[in-house]
């Protein structure tokens, strides 16, 4: 079995070739963040990416899974680390589609 640690390295190296990954600890999983869009959750030592019309496009053939119980958002898991040209059209795609990080409210 994979160790938290390990699978956050692995992903963060993976996807670091495309821009940058930060990965924040959150509610017992991990939020992914790439150039500062949150694209997915690292929960149970296993990727989810949200879906988006790209995600949808290129992993038609993933699992569709919720991360965690209670989850509201059903998202692709995502195993094919080695394929760096799906991982280089995936994030610019997704980059693309996803919503701009919306700012802090003032308290």
């Amino acid at each position: 079995m994979i160790k938290v640690n390990e699978i956050n390295e692995y992903v963060r190296d993976s996807f670091s070739k495309s821009g940058d990954i930060v990965i924040k600890s959150m509610m017992g999983g991990y939020l992914v963040y790439f150039n500062g869009k949150l694209i997915g959750d690292i929960c149970n030592n296993e990727l989810f990416l949200k879906r988006t019309p790209t995600s949808d496009r290129l992993l038609a053939d993933s699992e569709l899974r919720y991360p965690y119980e209670d989850s509201k958002t059903l998202m692709h898991v995502f195993d094919s680390f080695d394929d760096k040209a799906l991982i280089l059209e995936l994030l610019d795609g997704m980059y693309a589609e996803l919503p701009e990080k919306k700012p802090a409210k003032a308290r």
